[in-house]
């Protein structure tokens, strides 16, 4: 069965059916050997760093933990949850970076009490974590000027990007750090989501040359992440061996310059875990609207933001509740039960509704939103008081419940009545 199949069966060996029958609907489903199998895509760098902010599920965290992935946080409880996952505080090459453009006092107190490494994305970072913590290491994340990303919202470089040292300031930016006795050792961009071999090949040029700038304390070099998967068969990726060798090749140049080792970091969030996810939901509602089909499922952009945030594209089947998986197709629009116009799961960017080619189906029925591992449930809320999904880990061939559905007690359980 093609990857892209209008079609599907199972997920990771086990009955969609199944799955429902089992764990519910709307509930997220993970392939493990997928993640396995993209951690081993990126071997050829020295440290594989994952962006937890991706899918933050312990049971997830603790995969790329045994897998050999460290990780990049970029809160207070993201630092907590990679502890929690079994990561370690620090070591020789940080098990986990705080990367942040800002200290919120939680995370200022939880970096300087575990000796977490900071990644300073503004110079006020650096004033505060040095009158904190003088003498130790940082990581400066640098803005070059440019950024790139399948969405404006997803670009995290150039002028108009909150993110990261503006590329002018980073010579004072090393002379604050040196004020307050912080070494400065490692250089960092990314900038954006989606990019390609043109946009990764300006990274590793501005990283040479701002590397050059900061000098020979430099010792690792993180080119960022922004890896591109296939969300339609028309998609391109990018060819990981030609980016590594632009990679190693402004390595090797550097640490000729710089008289040492320099390590080689790449940080992807989404190429990791995106492919593995799957959001597995019901069908409850068939109904025309003049000439458009819509299927109504019982999962909302509560559970799925991104159609809604940024008109994101995801591959979309059936799972036919009598087996039939011979069913003509129709053109569909898929929307959730929320109470939105925009609750809408094929749309473009700037809420057009777009109608989609699917099997036949009817209530009862599952439809699995497919390549939802990345910024799916991380992204979940409670809108129209909506439980959280559960989550599911396939491993080895057995299901794992890694997230039971969200109760009512819990929705509530922070919330009072005075009086």
């Amino acid at each position: 069965m093609s990857s892209f199949s209008m079609l599907r069966a199972e997920i990771a060996g086990i009955p969609v059916l199944e799955l429902a029958r089992r764990f519910g609907t709307p509930t997220f489903v993970y392939d493990a050997s997928m993640i396995r199998r993209r951690v081993d895509d990126l071997r050829r760098f020295d440290t594989v760093r994952y962006a937890v902010k991706a899918c933050s599920n312990l049971a997830v965290l603790a995969l790329l933990r045994r897998a050999g992935a460290l990780v990049d946080t970029v809160s207070a409880f993201e630092i907590r949850r990679a502890l929690a996952a079994g990561y370690q505080p620090a070591g020789d090459v940080p098990p986990i970076v705080y990367t942040a453009d800002i200290f919120d006092h939680d995370s200022l107190e939880l970096v300087v009490e575990r000796g977490i490494h900071v990644n300073c994305g503004s110079p006020d970072m650096i004033h505060q974590y040095g009158d904190r913590a003088p003498g130790r290491n940082i990581t400066l994340r640098v803005n070059p000027g440019f950024g790139h990303g399948h969405s404006r919202k997803t670009n995290t470089g150039g002028p108009q990007s909150k993110h990261g040292i503006w590329h002018e300031q980073l010579c004072d930016c090393l002379a604050a750090a040196q004020r307050h006795d912080l070494n400065v050792t490692g250089l960092h961009m990314h900038i954006g989501s989606g990019t390609d071999m043109e946009h990764l090949a300006q990274v590793c040029g501005a990283i040479e040359k701002a590397a050059l700038e900061a000098g020979p304390e430099i010792r690792s070099i993180s080119v960022g992440g922004g890896l591109p998967i296939a969300y339609r068969e028309t998609d391109t990726t990018v060819d990981l061996g030609a980016y590594f060798g632009l990679c190693d090749a402004m390595r090797k140049r550097l640490e000729e310059a710089l008289g040492h080792a320099v390590a080689l970091e790449i940080e992807p969030g989404r190429y990791l875990v995106a492919e593995s996810g799957f959001l597995v939901a019901e069908i409850r509602a068939v109904k025309h609207q003049a000439d458009n089909l819509f299927y109504l499922v019982d999962a909302g952009f509560n559970n799925l933001a991104r159609p809604v945030l940024y008109g994101s594209y995801h591959p979309i089947s059936i799972a036919p509740a009598d087996g039939d998986m011979t069913r003509p197709e129709v053109e569909a629009i898929v929307g959730g039960p929320l109470c939105e116009s925009g609750d809408i799961f094929t749309q473009e960017e700037g809420g057009i509704v777009a109608k989609r080619r699917l099997p036949r189906a009817a209530v009862g029925d599952l439809l699995v939103i497919e390549r939802t591992g990345a910024y799916g449930a991380v992204m979940g809320s409670n809108y129209n008081s909506k439980p959280l999904a559960a989550e599911i880990l396939i491993d080895g061939g057995t299901p794992h419940l890694v997230r039971r559905r969200q109760t009512f007690e819990e929705l509530t359980a922070d919330e009072s009545i005075p009086g």
